[in-house]
């Protein structure tokens, strides 16, 4: 009998190249676990709700009156909902063509677009144009829709950091373009060489890649790294010179854990290094609900922002977006009380604002605590988080251990990471599955549990890695770097 369409060895071949370690092996096996009874951390992947952060009063309190806006006409409603959340609640329910249930124009309610742009130039000092700011499901799918515009096959290559968050090297594989490699230096607190990015082009160049795109993640996922001003220039100039488009991806702008290196916008950067850059840089920039101190993952709620790009390219872009008629409408809703909170005055500003940064400060406390102690364990080596949600310790794994792994038939962290869930329940993502130098061995995990739950779930990683080294290790561990 002929193979059918949907027959694993007949499917498109893009579908089976393209992989997410956030939700590969170990994760499955995670979830194996949980079904067996086992209790499990899920430190996988940046959820926050799921670790226990308590939802923002405020935005869910606006969300449930547009959900269910009889509660409006409800003479007692005053006595349930602060007077601001209620008139906000009309607010957006009086710009959508229909309520929640209703499609919004395929770029977004135009009324929220306006406050995603208001929200840009408060934050960067330059106007922005709500025509140019599309609202999208999550910042991925964001991310999607401009990498199935700018790849138009494996002969054009997506600059990509390494390590890298899998939504870049899945995508690019998905829509049959190249990734480009260029590596982060561990040694210098993932930080980033132009020199690196230059060899890259060329070395992609000569293998026949048009490279067409440069993406950054800042703050870094899974690094953590800030990147600093001077970076940002260095970075845009680098596009400015090899005609590329720079992808900005600005998910974790709230997530920032020292004062050293607060958050800049790649916009920012652009608008004022002036003539010729300026103006010629293409620059898509993104953002989320689903981070921060929000969390709100499960709503799917992003943008993304326009910068330099042709109106021609523009049109075609929308035309795209359209295919799937509209961008998920509660979270447009999320989305607008995020780029425009409560302010100084208004009855519920009080309460947000002591949410708000509750959460931030816990998250920083956690960055220390996880830093602390993986830098505390055998053969284990943690650069500090400055920003985002992840701590990506380096494992000095012992040679008898990599060819444990080889017999097993498993990459040595996976193996690694695998050993740590069946022993203790955390479930973290192995480094290969974001990329690392060759030799050498990470993992991912979130600095999301619970605050009171950190120096128990660090003191069970410490007993685990004493006991593995101690397995795979003749004598006592290497030295740090």
């Amino acid at each position: 009998m002929p193979l059918k369409a949907l027959d694993y060895e007949s499917l498109n071949e893009n579908v089976k190249k393209a992989q997410y370690a956030v939700r590969g092996e170990l994760y499955l096996r995670a979830s194996e676990l949980q079904k067996e009874g086992k209790k499990i951390i899920f430190t996988n992947v940046g959820n926050p709700h799921a670790l226990g952060q308590k939802p923002l009063t405020f935005p869910r309190q606006v969300v449930a009156l547009c959900q269910a806006p009889f509660l409006l006409d409800d003479p007692n409603v005053g006595l349930l909902f602060p007077a601001d959340a209620i008139s906000r609640a009309k607010h957006y329910l009086s710009i959508t063509s229909g309520g929640l249930g209703a499609y919004s124009d395929s770029r977004g309610i135009p009324g929220v677009r306006k406050e995603v742009a208001e929200f840009i130039e408060k934050r960067d000092g330059y106007p922005s144009d709500p025509e140019l700011i599309y609202l999208t499901d999550g910042a991925s799918k964001g991310v999607m829709q401009i990498l199935n515009a700018i790849i138009r096959g494996e002969g054009d290559g997506i600059l990509v950091p390494v390590p890298q968050y899998p939504l870049y090297s899945a995508t690019i594989s998905l829509f049959g373009g190249s990734l480009v490699p260029y590596y982060l230096e561990e040694t210098a607190n993932w930080g980033l060489d132009v020199n690196n990015l230059r060899q890259s082009v060329a070395q992609a160049r000569a293998n026949g890649i048009t490279v067409r795109a440069m993406v950054i993640i800042n703050p870094g996922n899974p690094t953590g790294q800030c990147l600093s001003e001077a970076n940002l220039r260095e970075i845009l100039n680098f596009c400015y010179h090899e005609s590329l488009v720079l992808l900005g991806d600005e998910v974790y702008q709230q997530n920032v854990y020292q004062d050293e290196r607060p958050f800049i916008s790649a916009r920012k950067v652009l608008m004022g290094m002036g003539l010729p850059v300026s103006k010629e840089v293409q620059l898509v920039s993104f953002h989320t609900v689903s981070k921060g101190y929000w969390g709100e993952c499960g709503q799917r709620g992003g943008y993304f922002e326009m910068t330099n790009i042709p109106p021609k390219t523009v049109d075609e872009i929308y035309k795209v977006v359209s295919i799937a008629l509209s961008p998920n409408v509660p979270a447009q809703i999320f989305m607008g009380m995020m780029v425009n909170p409560p302010k100084p005055g208004d009855i519920s500003y009080e309460q947000f604002i002591r949410e708000s940064k509750g959460v931030l400060e816990s998250l920083r406390r956690r960055a220390h605590i996880m830093t602390d102690g993986f830098n505390s364990c055998r053969n284990v080596v943690c650069n500090f988080t400055e920003g985002a949600m992840y701590s990506f310790p380096q494992i000095r794994l012992p040679p008898r251990a990599i060819e444990a792994a080889k017999r097993a038939g498993k990459v040595p962290d996976v193996f690694y990471c695998l050993k740590l869930l069946e022993a203790t329940g955390i479930s973290t993502v192995p480094g290969s599955g974001f990329g690392q130098k060759e030799g050498v061995f990470h993992l991912r995990t979130t600095i999301l549990p619970a605050e009171e739950d950190m120096p128990a779930i660090m003191d069970s990683f410490k007993k685990f890695n004493d006991e593995f080294m101690d397995q795979y290790e003749g004598q006592r561990g290497y030295s740090r770097m």
